[in-house]
């Protein structure tokens, strides 16, 4: 296996998913989340015309490893080149005819890396001679290398490090050249991409990295930038995230101030995560913050003053300083993110809310302290750090939150006393939505621990928001008089509460109609919640762990309002995140359907294979089920494991490492005299089919454990399944090289499309049903190829 050129693979492969890790982060900071998405699907249809290209001409398109990573290192210098000088703007590639173009370019461009990669890796595979499962096995290696490194040097170096990386990665799998110059060239620009990867290191470390990338100038952070004065006083990057906070900015964010309050609003710095819109961080002692008992949440702490609180995600600390202000109190702040921490205290050390005596500070996700912790807090208050989108955007429509799910506030109910309160506050959206699908949610958690949610909820909006307060065991008279004086005083207007009047509300921020009142009295008081759910206009259901996407509130009755108003309102994405997918999934369906039919229309010698309809039939079934299945599974499972270990990027290293570095092992045996192959595809299909249900109890009883006994859960749970996805493709390619040795580029392209149309497939299904249906539906691709086995 640890041959010169397996070696070579090994190496190729590694860079190649390193940029892939690097690019979904590069464009989720640049662009926005969709784009990412979009981008990379579309670009790793480069490794399907790189087996199109070599069906058709293999000895003009295979030059060697060499050869394919010395094409791999210029072109991610060329991408890095054209992302950052091409103006293109997806935010308003609906309205915008010329962005269709400048996309186009894009990724043109961004194929060439995976492109020369495919030709690499394909082309041995086709030159192996018996070993294709040991070259497939280098391949599968050097993939989970990649993904293991991309963390480590998106930490160290950030987004441009990371693909400074790459490129000089794929630059070593190319050494040694015959040809002097071509070999002095090399070594000096891989001399010159070391010196400046370390000084990338030094200055990210020392929180001055540059931002490295040109970004949307609708994100928050660029608005912020042409703010006059405005100054950067912390930029770094971390494994997960980007952060930077900006002075001078004329930051103003203190969500659902009442107008009542007679002050003006304390200096702020703000907090880009992301180059997002920005957090507060308030220049102010908590003494002197006098703004708090005007924020809608401060009703919570005139309830219960003194109490111990638990803040969940605080970002950039406002809600924190919110509850030092009301009083004596011990507060324990939760952050997931150390980075958010550690630039509140370097850039507004005298501001430092995390440094305070009364506040404990613990860097962990809020799902995991929730299990974790035994103890009870008589406040639990998860704060708005996120800024205003509107829900017909679908602008997070694909990304996960699992604060915001039933099991979530089930974990955090399940943490207060008899008469503790938990309290959040979600953004005022016209219709009613996202913050009826908050109250939903609660009124689900609430009726799985026997309490009625009618008598335990309060509800309060302002202009920009809607406060809801939870009290499982329901709302004294006096508590009640309490909430009403301080929404009367505040100019806020009451939503809901036990008692309520219909005259009590939309008295101070009118309405036409008390539409949020209405919305609510029906779904807290109807028998046919389901039958409300089905009829309402958004998909407003409660989000579970799995299917935790809050913001996706998608349903086909919007699409006529969509396609009339495309390109007429000022909406991005074209009035919805998910017509994205849609968008994407037809554009791969067109792009694979030609990449793996043009080879089928050349009549040469070398193609004599393709005359056997049955062979070809055969063949690009069983390959596309293999492509199918694996991507069915890998999505998945990363998805589900972001709940488990923290954030996006460790579920992608941590699955992906060990789906690739044990499938590495499974295809290095494949081949193994003793292996029974019919046996071990059917351990596959019956593993892949009990997977669902494993990871979901795995996740339940260990959420929470300490970090490293998570990871090593994961990867030991993980890896039978594993070593088993290694075996179909190599098998396959086995059968292959017997019967029909000219297929075996044909099958890589066809592998490779269908993998770039699963992703997308998956994130729709996904989407919709969850994450068990997609993992049993790539356990029935693995039971068809099963049945499609390629014997002799």
């Amino acid at each position: 296996m640890f041959q010169n050129g397996n070696i070579r693979i090994t190496v190729l492969a590694a860079a190649t998913l390193l940029l892939e890790s690097a690019l979904l982060r590069l464009f989720a900071v640049a662009q926005f989340y969709h784009f990412a998405f979009l981008v990379v699907s579309l670009a790793l249809l480069g490794f399907g015309a790189s087996g199109s290209l070599l069906s058709v001409w293999p000895r003009r398109f295979y030059r060697g490893v060499r050869g394919a990573s010395l094409g791999f290192a210029l072109s991610v210098a060329l991408i890095y080149a054209v992302v950052n000088l091409l103006p293109f703007d997806s935010y308003s590639i609906a309205w915008d005819a010329r962005q269709v173009y400048l996309f186009a370019l894009y990724y043109l461009t961004l194929t060439l890396p995976f492109l020369f990669a495919g030709l690499g890796i394909g082309g041995a595979l086709a030159a192996s001679e018996g070993k294709s499962h040991l070259v497939y096995a280098a391949n599968l290696l050097g993939s989970g290398v990649g993904a293991l490194l991309a963390p480590l040097i998106l930490w160290l170096a950030g987004v441009p490090g990371a693909v400074l990386a790459s490129g000089l990665i794929g630059l070593a799998a190319a050494f040694p050249v015959r040809q002097r110059w071509l070999h002095w060239g090399m070594t000096a620009a891989a001399g010159a991409s070391l010196i400046l990867l370390i000084g990338l290191i030094i200055f990210n470390l020392s929180g001055r990295a540059p931002l490295g990338m040109t970004i949307s100038p609708y994100k928050g952070l660029a608005q912020a930038q042409r703010y006059p004065g405005s100054s950067l006083i912390f930029r770094r990057w971390n494994a997960i995230s980007r952060v930077d906070v900006i002075a001078n900015a004329g930051t103003r964010q203190l969500p659902g101030l009442s107008y009542a309050y007679p002050g003006t609003p304390p200096p702020q710095y703000g907090l880009s995560l992301d180059g997002d819109s920005l957090q507060p961080i308030t220049l102010i002692s908590p003494e002197s913050f006098h703004a708090a008992a005007y924020l809608p949440e401060s009703l919570v702490f005139d309830l219960r003053p003194d109490a111990q609180t638990l803040i969940l995600e605080p970002g950039a600390g406002l809600g924190v300083l919110q509850a030092l202000s009301t009083g004596r109190r011990e507060v324990t702040a939760v952050v997931g993110n150390p980075l958010q921490v550690d630039a509140v205290a370097r850039a507004a050390p005298d501001s430092n809310v995390y440094a305070h005596p009364h506040v404990q500070t613990v860097l962990e996700t809020g799902r995991v302290f929730l299990q974790r912790v035994q103890g009870n807090y008589m406040i639990i208050f998860l704060p708005l750090t996120d800024g205003y989108r509107p829900v017909t955007s679908g602008a997070f429509s694909l990304s996960e939150n699992y604060m915001l799910t039933v099991e979530a506030f089930e974990g955090a109910l399940a943490r207060l006393p008899s008469e503790g309160i938990l309290t959040t506050t979600r953004w005022l959206q016209s219709p009613p939505s996202e913050e009826i699908r908050l109250i939903a949610t609660l009124a689900e958690a609430l009726e799985r621990r026997g309490a009625n949610p009618a008598m335990s909820i309060v509800a309060y909006r302002g202009i920009q928001t809607m406060t809801v307060l939870v009290q499982p065991d329901g709302w004294g008279i006096e508590e009640l008089a309490q909430v009403r004086a301080f929404t009367e005083d505040r100019k806020f207007d009451l939503v809901w509460a036990p008692d309520i009047q219909l005259d009590e509300v939309n008295r101070f921020n009118r309405l036409p109609q008390p539409d949020y009142y209405l919305a609510t009295q029906t779904l807290l008081t109807t028998p046919e919640r389901e039958a409300f759910y089905g009829a309402y206009p958004f998909d407003i259901r409660p989000p579970s762990d799995n299917h935790p996407f809050f913001f996706h509130f998608f349903t086909w009755e919007q699409t006529p309002e969509i396609f009339a108003t495309l390109g007429r309102t000022w909406q991005p994405f074209g009035g919805s995140g998910y017509f994205v997918l849609l968008a994407l999934l037809a554009l791969v369906f067109v792009l694979s359907g030609i990449l793996i039919v043009a080879p089928l229309f050349f009549r040469r010698p070398h193609l004599s294979a393709f005359q056997g309809e049955g062979v070809r039939v055969r063949v690009l079934l069983y390959f596309t089920c293999l492509g199918i299945a694996f991507l069915f599974v890998e999505i998945p499972l990363i998805q589900r494991w972001i709940l488990l270990l923290g954030h996006p990027t460790y579920a992608f290293a941590a699955v992906v490492v060990t789906l690739l570095t044990f499938s590495s092992m499974g295809s290095a045996l494949a081949r193994h005299p003793r292996l029974q192959q019919r046996a071990g595809l059917g351990a596959l299909v019956l593993l892949a089919f009990l997977t669902p249900f494993g990871v979901s109890w795995l996740v339940e009883i260990t959420l929470g454990w300490p970090l490293a006994l998570r990871v090593g859960l994961a990867v030991l749970s993980l890896a039978p399944l594993a070593v088993l996805m290694g075996l179909p493709f190599p098998l396959g390619l086995a059968w292959l090289e017997r019967e029909a040795l000219h297929l075996v580029p044909w099958a890589w392209a066809v592998n490779g499309c269908a993998s770039v149309i699963a992703s997308v497939l998956a994130a729709m299904l996904t989407l919709h049903y969850g994450f068990t249906l997609v993992l049993l539906l790539g356990a029935g691709a693995y039971a068809l190829a099963f049945g499609l086995q390629l014997e002799g």
